[in-house]
């Protein structure tokens, strides 16, 4: 068997509200109830297990690969949000979208401000 990435645990302020978030701008089914935590499912199989953290969360980067088709969508709803987002993960170009490798890439932030990446190109 190939070694593959199963799960990561994504500690929030509020673990309904951040998995919610990610489904919503991502076009998820919701978030499925496992233990103490809500798991997002991804199409590799991944899931992204929220939990609620007590204290501080710190900083994590989440990047997820997607269509042109769906990065349309989920920059559209990220847009009829109001969300800030940026084309570099230095937040130097607000309101702008990377085309630096020939694809599409922003920067957003999450309700517990973990730094996201939606991007349509490796």
């Amino acid at each position: 068997m190939a070694i593959q990435l199963n799960h990561t645990i994504v500690f929030s302020h509020d673990k309904k509200v951040s998995a919610d978030f990610l489904c919503e701008i991502l076009g998820r089914p919701a978030a499925v109830p496992f233990g103490p935590f809500l798991a997002v499912r991804l199409d590799n199989g991944v899931t992204l297990d929220f939990m609620d953290a007590e204290g501080d969360v710190a900083l994590q980067h989440y990047a997820f690969l997607l269509s042109d088709a769906e990065f349309d969508r989920s920059f559209a709803r990220i847009r009829e949000r109001n969300l800030r987002y940026w084309a570099d993960p230095y937040r130097r170009r607000p309101e702008e979208v990377s085309t630096d490798d020939g694809g599409r890439r922003i920067y957003f932030e999450d309700p517990s401000k973990h730094f996201l990446e939606i991007f349509t190109k490796e």
